[in-house]
């Protein structure tokens, strides 16, 4: 039988009368009710653009919940396996550290995790110059971030401190990763928020149990505990330079019929020939032993190392994505790890390969001032109201379409496959998405999931824009790992690139045997 609560009624007093699950009923019933109004209100104030965005992200919170509700497969066994590795090396690093620190400067006990004693030892005990960062309040402050370690390190006595500072925050980063708490089923579960951030990306977080976390920022040592459920395989698919190529897309739409198709589309034919990444780095270290054969160049480009663990290539990615985002020298430098001059010769020959960057810059400015917004090729509009002329605002106008496209992309993707019901949703990480799909059906399925990833649009000129997929199957996360001659020495059962068939059969093998 129904209960009637007249809610004009209940006052903060006669309220502490009502039963438990009156008292329920009651706070469910306005929190609907107040829920329905507000929409009804804010409905008035929808116009085209904005509602086309509305029921976008309507359409897409039963994909959303789905991948929530469902979670991923942890490899236990692996997870401690890695686990008490990272922690051995953890107590390794930090004897050396205390050592040196005991014996160099005569503490008696230093912990590394404590910035008050990280600046201490720098600033005060070591004497060297204080690197600063504006704080929350805007002020700036000495600190000890990993920017300012890498600046510290040039001084030879800091040197082995900040090495073994940074490689100990390295691996503690990754052990909490490890030891965060899993559901009873052994899943990892993220909420994924459709509304979390200004550009349309998804946002994630830890779960509603308290369980999980942001698996989108999952360092990607650490992905192989992730594994397929029993008769099931993993395809990872990747929009292949996406935000890229959605520069260049906005470059052609721009200045096609104002500058000509050459100047317009230089940007994005450099995209679409294959290897965008390896024509910047040529600009950037011009004095490395190019060839001029695009498969050597690449391997070139892609296989020596630059900078811990990134290679030239990865860095000239650095230094592409933030020259289009304008990235000032300083700034670029200090991300490519090279000196300023170089950064300042290589945004010299940047822009003059691609000139329409600067122009872009410059309309995006022009937008700000005159009409406080951008709205993307996709159609979904954003305000700014921060002053138009501040360059944090022009920089987050300049970022803010290529990003937003990118994220519609990934999105349309994955509500077209799910509207397929071909595969299960595992993960959207910004430009790509993890599914599974039963292992016999491989063959049948991959294909399907690529051609849905898509995402066209018909720019001026008729000329046709999509951006395309790269596909890799397995049954974790992880990537095989090989040596140089292509031999498997590590994760055989991870991801490969797909090339219409993997005739790999699953094996049962462990990182440490």
């Amino acid at each position: 039988m129904a209960t009637i609560l007249r809610s004009h009624e209940i006052t903060e007093e006669n309220f502490k009368h009502l039963s438990p699950d009156e008292a329920e009923q009651l706070y469910n019933g306005l929190d609907t009710c107040v829920t329905l109004e507000i929409f009804n209100k804010l409905q008035e104030y929808l116009d085209p653009v904005s509602e086309k965005t509305y029921n976008f992200s309507l359409a897409l919170q039963a994909p959303i919940l789905e991948m929530t509700m469902r979670g991923v497969l942890i490899d236990l066994e692996y997870r401690e396996e890695v686990l008490a590795k990272y922690e051995k090396d953890i107590a390794h690093v930090e004897r050396q550290l205390k050592q040196i620190v005991r014996e160099a400067f005569g503490l008696p006990d230093f912990n590394f995790s404590s910035p008050h004693q990280t600046k201490t030892l720098f600033y005060n005990i070591l004497n060297l110059s204080p690197i600063r960062k504006r704080n929350t309040h805007g002020v700036l402050v000495p600190t000890t971030n990993r920017d300012a370690l890498e600046q510290l390190s040039v001084h030879y006595f800091a040197e082995p401190l900040c090495l073994r500072i940074l490689a100990l925050r390295d691996l503690e980063k990754k052990c909490q990763f490890l030891r965060t708490s899993l559901d009873p089923d052994n899943r990892v579960r993220t909420n994924f928020n459709i509304g979390g951030t200004d550009t349309g990306r998804l946002a994630s977080s830890i779960s509603d149990y308290g369980t999980g976390g942001n698996v989108q920022n999952i360092d990607r040592d650490l992905r192989r505990a992730f594994i397929a459920d029993p008769g099931y395989k993993f395809a990872n698919i990747d929009l292949e330079q996406a935000d890229a190529r959605n520069v260049g897309a906005k470059l052609w739409t721009l200045f096609r019929a104002s500058h000509g198709e050459s100047f317009a589309g230089a940007y994005l034919d450099a995209c679409e020939s294959g290897d965008l990444h390896t024509t910047v780095c040529k600009m950037a270290y011009p004095n490395l032993p190019w060839t001029g054969d695009p498969k050597k160049d690449k391997d070139l480009a892609d296989g020596t190392k630059a900078y811990r663990n990134y290679s030239y290539r990865d860095l000239s990615k650095k230094l592409g994505h933030g020259s289009n985002y304008v990235g000032r020298p300083r700034t670029m430098a200090k991300h490519a790890k090279i000196p300023m001059v170089q950064a300042e010769t290589f945004q010299k020959s940047y822009f003059k390969g691609f000139a329409a960057i600067p122009l872009w810059h410059q309309w995006v400015a022009k937008q700000l001032v005159t009409e406080h917004q951008i709205t993307t090729l996709f159609g979904r509009r954003r305000f700014f109201f921060d002053h138009p002329t501040d360059d944090a605002t022009i920089r987050a106008a300049v970022a803010y379409e290529p990003q937003s496209m990118t994220a519609d992309e990934i999105d349309t993707g994955l509500l077209q496959l799910w509207r397929a019901n071909i595969c299960q949703l595992l993960i959207q990480v910004h430009d790509s998405i993890l599914i599974q799909y039963p292992e016999e059906l491989e063959d049948e399925i991959v294909p399907q999931a690529v051609k849905l990833l898509g995402a066209p649009l018909i720019l001026p000129g008729d000329r046709h824009f999509e951006v395309p997929r790269d596909v890799k199957v397995g049954w974790n996360w992880g990537d095989v790992v090989y040596d140089k001659d292509r031999n498997v020495i590590d994760n055989p059962n991870g991801l490969v690139k797909y090339k219409g068939h993997d005739s790999r059969k699953k094996i049962n093998t462990s990182f440490f045997r």
